[in-house]
């Protein structure tokens, strides 16, 4: 069988905290003093209920590891173990997101936030020849004029780029804020030439996806697999071009599914979706890029071609450049058609 980590592929949905390595979690709980939930600690992936109660904990969780975060040098190890890792698992381009007003506190305020990022980004690229862009995200969980705030802030670097922010984003829980109060955000975010990349579709059904389709006219929609449940609805994606985030191992670690072989990615491609697999929290969801493509292999029953197939689709629906995606696109025919190994 081909090695999966040989495979070359886009990596678009990676949260900045959630990529954190566990020693390294470890590493800067101990310099800061602070004290780590044992599940955080532990090897054993996430399983929470698909309820508020289980996002409450998830949540929790994820803030006491971003609260370990707390200085350039931190920000900047993030950025660059999470393109070794990446490197190491066959990929060609990350565009990671980050949340600027989380670390912004201790460096000086969002700008300096996002410029640390950017600034890591083009040097990782550099060091491990990965390309690392970033989209900025907004969080449901607070005022939507924040949003427009980071919009503005993204559209002053945006580009295709490693160290540009390629895309805007909206994360969080789902059943929190009005959707159609973020529209305004998008809007600038549109203007600047940034992708629309927000959350929907997993926590909540085909109606919430409604929603997001609607006001805020995504490029990518983070997971989204809640769409296989209305094929009308799919038939609409796909009409339109819009690709979707699957993170196979957080459906299952959230509840969205019991097992991994519930995750309606066969539908989703059978439909004619761009489907780009991504690892979402690793550092929560004890399963990186690689695992994703190996649950798709070994439990979903997708061949070699069709796992090329879907490295194909996270690449084209990157932004990358056209340099840059012909190259990977090659890689890819050129993984496809060598012998198998052993």
């Amino acid at each position: 069988m081909r090695d999966l980590s040989t495979l070359s592929k886009a990596h678009l949905h990676l949260h900045f905290t959630g990529s954190l390595r566990p020693h390294t979690l470890e590493d800067l709980a101990r310099r800061y003093g602070a004290r780590l939930p044992g599940a955080l600690q532990d090897d054993d992936p996430l399983r929470l209920p698909a309820t508020a109660r289980g996002w409450f904990r998830f949540q929790r969780l994820y803030d006491a590891a971003r609260a370990c975060v707390r200085s350039e040098a931190d920000m900047r190890r993030i950025v660059a173990e999470a393109a070794q890792d990446d490197a190491a698992e066959g990929s060609r381009r990350l565009e990671i997101q980050v949340d600027p007003t989380s670390y912004a506190p201790f460096v000086g305020g969002i700008t300096p936030a996002l410029e640390i990022v950017l600034d890591e980004a083009r040097a990782a690229s550099d060091r491990t020849g990965v390309e690392v862009a970033v989209v900025v995200a907004s969080s449901r969980m607070r005022h939507p004029l924040e949003a427009r705030t980071l919009a503005r802030l993204a559209a002053r670097y945006a580009g295709e780029g490693p160290g540009e922010v390629v895309g805007f984003g909206l994360s969080n829980d789902e059943r929190r804020g009005d959707t159609a109060e973020f529209a305004p955000a998008f809007a600038i975010a549109r203007r600047a030439g940034l992708a629309a990349v927000p959350h929907g579709g997993e926590l909540l059904g085909p109606a919430h996806v409604h929603d997001v389709v609607t006001h805020l006219q995504p490029d990518r929609i983070g997971h989204g697999v809640r769409a296989s449940e209305d094929p009308r609805l799919l038939a609409r994606l796909v009409e339109q071009g819009t690709a979707f985030e699957v993170c196979p191992g957080s459906n299952v670690s959230l509840g969205v599914y019991s097992e991994e072989h519930e995750v309606p990615l066969r539908t989703l491609v059978d439909a004619g979706a761009t489907v780009a697999l991504s690892a979402d929290d690793p550092l929560l969801f004890g399963s990186r890029l690689v695992d994703q493509y190996r649950t798709a292999r070994d439990v979903l029953g997708f061949g070699d071609a069709e796992l090329a197939e879907l490295a194909r689709g996270s690449v084209r629906a990157s932004r990358a450049s056209d340099g840059t995606r012909a190259r990977v696109l090659a890689e890819i025919d050129a993984w496809i058609t060598a012998p198998e190994g052993p």
